[in-house]
C-alpha cells in the first residue's frame, strides 16, 4: 500500500483556499462590519468539510503511519472546535430581517431559520453524532489534543 497518492489524482485543496484567499480579499475590506448570518452558515459549510476530509486522512493514515494519524486526529477536533464556535456566532448573530437573537433551543429542531436558506443547525447535528462517536469528550475539552508517541 503506497502512502502517497497517485499522480493522476485531482487535488482541489489549493483551490479551495486559493477561494477563501480571494473572497477574503474582495469581501471583508469593504464588506460589512459584522459578519453575516449566511456567511457563517457557509464558513461552517466550510468547516464541517475539512473536518470530513480530516477524518478520513486519520483514518487511513493512522493505520500506517500512528504519530502521524495521531496528529492528523488531533486535528480535525481542533477544526471541529472551530466549527462549534463558528456554530455559537451564528446563534450569537441577529437575523437580518428582525435583528432579533434567536434561542440557543431552537437549534436542537435543526433549522431554525427555515428550509432550506440556512441549514448550519443540521449539519451541526449531523456532524456532532460523528464527533461523538469518534472523539472522547476529554479530547474535546483538554487544551493540547496532539499525542505524542515515541
Amino acid at each position: 500500500m503506497s502512502r502517497t497518492a497517485s499522480p493522476s489524482t485531482q487535488d482541489f485543496v489549493p483551490f479551495a483556499t486559493a477561494a477563501l484567499d480571494f473572497h477574503r480579499a474582495l469581501n471583508i475590506p469593504g464588506g460589512p462590519l459584522v459578519t453575516t448570518r449566511a456567511e457563517l452558515d457557509s464558513l461552517h459549510a466550510h468547516l464541517v468539510s475539512l473536518h470530513g476530509l480530516f477524518d478520513a486522512h486519520a483514518a487511513r493514515t493512522g493505520q500506517l503511519v500512528p504519530v502521524e494519524g495521531d496528529q492528523l486526529r488531533a486535528t480535525r477536533t481542533r477544526i471541529w472546535q472551530a466549527a462549534d464556535h463558528v456554530h455559537a456566532a451564528y446563534h450569537a448573530a441577529s437575523r437580518p430581517d428582525s435583528g432579533e437573537v434567536p434561542e440557543r433551543e431552537l437549534c436542537q429542531a435543526g433549522l431554525p431559520e427555515g428550509a432550506p436558506e440556512l441549514t448550519i443547525c443540521q449539519r451541526h447535528q449531523l456532524t456532532a453524532h460523528l464527533v461523538r462517536r469518534r472523539t472522547t469528550p476529554a479530547d474535546l475539552h483538554t487544551p493540547f489534543t496532539g499525542l505524542v508517541r515515541r
